[in-house]
């Protein structure tokens, strides 16, 4: 069978080298050494063998099987494999025989391929002569592919072209027809190459006759981030921001803190984005952009939460205060959540909580004395510095 009148029946790479394997009187010779096919088509792997017309005075009759190197060296006919039950069949030719020498054919076809059926394939054949036996060495390897479609940029001056290639392992028989499909649309044949513009939409490939399709590839989707725990916070615990995108081929991700509308701070490269010990200042908006082609994730915000920090107190106006006049006393603290207050005269606890600050509308002499505010919320407290309120007579 020459490769062009098997290009139609199955799609397979034949390397053109004879193998031969004898002892003077038996002979096998392989027709290729390497089988490349597609998963799903159809394959024949050929052989001739010879061996001596008649031994002892009496006809040779001959048993013919192929098996494979898997099967641990015992010839067990693939026949009788239950993996290969319905899709295998031999194809031998009778026995020709001139000048006290046989010669006979005979062929392996295996249809609907799977990848289980990478192997190396080996044909014996048996006699009723004594000794008149004999496999063929080393057999021939089967190896099965499928398309897929190379993504490149060709031209990185001009960004918003894309190369797409329809691929496989083989150099597939025959000079086949590919077909392109856009979006699960056929675009009719062409060859395995395939320029268009920086692509939004999905692409596969296929051979013309076969059923078989290249996985598609396509843009990355709008990633979508999550964030573990969710719920709350806390400082100092350890946080982690993931980002993910539906893509093929398998996108790359970059994350960015939010600083305004037109500045970005990089953070890191990769899928997740992890604060191993989280503070307040990594609050904020953060996204991740995803790239074999340019997708922005949604915004996320994390806030996080913390005890009282830098609590302190002061006074307006400050210094010596007159009698009569107007005077507050503020309390400050960086807290989340919002904390509340206990306020102290000389460390004796005054009912002015949880407020914030307290004004005194007109100051007198018994509201002498030194004062201190105390920050609290759910994750801690802190207490602020003293003041001293002078009220001038």
């Amino acid at each position: 069978m020459t490769l062009r009148s098997a290009a139609r029946g199955f799609l397979a790479f034949l390397l053109s080298v004879q193998v031969l394997r004898g002892n003077g009187d038996l002979r096998v010779t392989y027709s290729s050494s390497n089988v490349c096919a597609l998963r799903g088509a159809m394959v024949y792997i050929g052989c001739t063998y010879e061996y001596p017309d008649s031994v002892q005075y009496r006809p040779t009759t001959v048993r013919t099987l192929w098996f494979t190197e898997g099967d641990n060296y015992q010839a067990v006919d693939l026949k009788h494999d239950a993996g290969y039950t319905g899709r295998i069949e031999y194809r031998c030719e009778e026995v020709s025989c001139t000048r006290s020498r046989c010669h006979g054919t005979c062929a392996l076809r295996i249809r609907d391929l799977r990848w289980s059926d990478s192997a190396v394939y080996k044909f014996r054949f048996t006699t009723n002569q004594p000794g008149v036996e004999y496999t063929g060495e080393p057999g021939v390897k089967l190896s099965v592919t499928d398309l897929q479609v190379k993504v490149s940029f060709p031209y990185p001056t001009i960004p918003t072209w894309t190369n797409l290639e329809c691929h496989s392992r083989c150099g597939l028989a025959g000079d086949p027809r590919y077909i392109w499909f856009r979006n699960g649309q056929n675009l009719g044949q062409g060859l395995n190459n395939l320029v268009v513009p920086k692509f939004g939409d999905s692409y596969s490939c296929a051979v013309e006759g076969y059923a078989l399709r290249s996985p598609s590839v396509y843009a990355p989707k709008t990633p979508s981030v999550t964030v573990r725990p969710s719920g709350e916070l806390e400082e100092g615990s350890s946080v982690t921001l993931s980002c993910s995108s539906d893509a093929n081929p398998a996108a790359n991700y970059t994350w960015f803190k939010v600083i305004n509308q037109r500045y970005y701070r990089h953070m890191n490269q990769g899928p997740q984005l992890v604060f191993g010990r989280i503070l307040s200042t990594d609050s904020g908006q953060y996204c991740c952009i995803a790239q074999t082609e340019l997708r922005t994730s949604e915004l996320i915000y994390i806030y996080v939460k913390y005890r009282p920090k830098h609590t302190s107190v002061y006074s307006r106006p400050s210094g010596e205060i007159k009698e009569g006049r107007s005077v507050t006393l503020s309390c400050s603290t960086d807290a989340n959540p919002a904390a509340k207050y206990t306020w102290f005269k000389n460390n004796q606890s005054l009912p002015w909580g949880p407020s914030q600050r307290h004004t005194f509308t007109s100051v007198r002499p018994e509201d002498r004395g030194t004062y201190r505010c105390h920050a609290k919320n759910k994750y801690g407290q802190l207490s602020s510095n003293s003041i001293s309120l002078n009220v001038k007579l």
